[in-house]
């Protein structure tokens, strides 16, 4: 398991997190928890709308090249959203696939990958009579798990390192405390936002050896 910085060439945030702070009441969060329209393309609310813009480009290159991946090697990712990651992947050679609980926003996916996502919970159980061991080259999971509680993400880890042969994840955290009241200031869905240290031991809980980034604004 390492740390590594495949995010690197993601734009960086340039929004006021005092602004998100105050744009945060309960109303908007029930909304942005529901997945829908007013989630990911109402101003002010969560994503702040999300079009296609080529941003997963680079992040796309450099996890082919960091994990060796091979013309048609299979990737998940999971917690897809309008599933764009999953594009730029295909648009290079993947047979990349996406999953995500928002049903809105699998429908905004581009026309293409169309039969690539599917509409799903991780948290189902049925995820282990639909993908066998080790199906994936490579799955990812991107500032998603946060958005579950501490026991789902545990559990979810372990679905991850059973159907991958690499993972890499990423997830809100901190390490200081203004690191921690800037996350708290800043995200909008998540349940579950330990400290790094913490991260660590769910990681070892899980028996989750895949890789690992950390997020926070």
């Amino acid at each position: 398991m390492s740390k590594l910085n495949l995010m690197e060439r993601y734009p960086k945030l340039n929004r006021d997190i005092s602004k998100r702070k105050e744009e945060k009441t309960t109303e908007r969060i029930a909304l942005a928890s529901k997945w829908g329209w007013e989630a990911f393309d109402v101003k002010g609310v969560c994503y702040n709308g999300y079009v296609y813009d080529g941003r997963w480009i680079p992040v796309a290159k450099d996890m082919i090249k960091h994990y060796k991946l091979k013309p048609g090697a299979k990737v998940l990712d999971i917690g897809c959203a309008k599933g764009y990651f999953v594009y730029d992947l295909v648009q290079q050679g993947m047979d990349a696939h996406g999953v995500d609980i928002s049903e809105y926003a699998i429908n905004c996916c581009p026309p293409s990958i169309k039969d690539r996502l599917w509409i799903a919970d991780i948290r189902d159980p049925s995820w282990d009579d639909l993908i066998e061991d080790n199906e994936y080259d490579l799955v990812t999971c991107i500032i998603t798990l946060p958005n579950l509680n501490k026991v789902e993400v545990v559990n979810t880890l372990r679905k991850i390192q059973r159907i991958g042969k690499n993972a890499f994840v990423t997830v809100d955290t901190w390490e200081t405390e203004e690191q921690r009241q800037r996350m708290l200031d800043w995200t909008v869905t998540a349940v579950y936002v330990p400290d790094t240290k913490e991260w660590l031991e769910v990681f070892k809980q899980a028996g989750y050896t895949g890789d690992y980034d950390w997020f926070w604004p």
